[in-house]
């Protein structure tokens, strides 16, 4: 039976991560080992993490933070086992998860990636709907009930159009995730960028649409400050571009377009503007305005 790496890059709050540890804990499928690799320094969390006595808990503490992309890192270097799941630090697996996802990898046993059924809370644990989210799950996402498996031009323009994943949910195959490195010049699209590659290199995913896992969603996330402040919108207008190109050397004419286009990013854009004008965030409104109606070819 395949045992699943559970790997839990932890920086922040700590009532959230112990929330997050438990719900590891309380999977019905027992077969699993969660390695947590603290890049804080929270007082009192290795000795939590002592008295919990369970052996297939693992925590390690960096000597020196090594920010986002480098735990991540650190954490598919401990991979031990065929499949893996980076979970986030403030998400919960209701007790159901490993059970279904591994469900989900019976139905293609050889995919690189499983998405299974998510649900958003808000920072309190409770359900939620946000603008993103429901976009996400009614506009962008492909509709299943059971398992439906994807794979090439057809996932990658589906993403590119509108990125409906839940990565912290997402479980992996360990050599797949191994094969692709994490960017450092990337962040709020540093997941979808992981994604295409895999795509690249003819990977499949399978989507599974039993709910098992909830998504936390905090209105002053990294993503939602870096939009506010124009950055995010820098960053996925120069990954967009660059993916165009590569879907056009791939011989994917209908992944490039719908990249160059990057429609649902200059939609959300356009959402913020109004707010950054009538805040008088001058510099914001140039870096959002320039994205909603900015050229769709990469400047040479």
């Amino acid at each position: 039976m395949t045992t699943f790496d559970i790997m839990l890059p932890y920086y922040g709050s700590v009532p959230l991560m112990q929330a997050a540890v438990r719900s590891v804990l309380a999977q019905s499928d027992p077969d699993w080992r969660l390695t947590v690799v603290d890049d804080g320094k929270e007082p009192g969390v290795p000795e939590w993490f002592a008295g919990l006595g369970d052996e297939r808990v693992r925590y390690r503490r960096n000597e020196r933070n090594l920010g986002v992309s480098g735990n991540y890192r650190k954490c598919v270097s401990l991979v031990e086992f065929d499949r893996v799941v980076l979970m986030g630090t403030d998400d919960i697996m209701l007790p159901n998860y490993l059970a279904a996802v591994r469900r989900a990898i019976s139905v293609a046993p050889d995919a690189a990636m499983v998405q299974p059924g998510v649900e958003v809370i808000d920072g309190d644990g409770k359900p939620v709907k946000t603008l993103v989210d429901e976009t996400k799950r009614r506009v962008y996402a492909p509709k299943v009930d059971g398992f439906k498996v994807m794979a090439g031009e057809e996932l990658a323009a589906s993403l590119i159009g509108g990125n409906w994943l839940y990565f912290p949910s997402m479980c992996w195959r360990a050599d797949a995730l191994e094969a692709v490195p994490f960017r450092d010049d990337l962040q709020v699209t540093q997941d979808l960028a992981l994604v295409l590659d895999l795509l690249l290199r003819d990977e499949r995913m399978v989507v599974a649409g039993e709910l098992c896992f909830q998504y936390r969603r905090h209105a002053a996330s990294i993503s939602s400050a870096q939009a506010y402040s124009g950055a995010r919108f820098n960053e996925e207008r120069r990954f967009f571009l660059e993916t165009a190109e590569a879907m056009e050397a791939r011989g994917w004419p209908r992944a490039a377009k719908v990249a160059r286009l990057h429609v649902a990013s200059r939609l959300h854009a356009l959402t913020l503007l109004p707010g950054a004008v009538k805040t008088k965030q001058k510099d914001s409104v140039s870096k959002i305005f320039s994205h909603v109606f900015g050229p769709v070819r990469r400047a040479r």
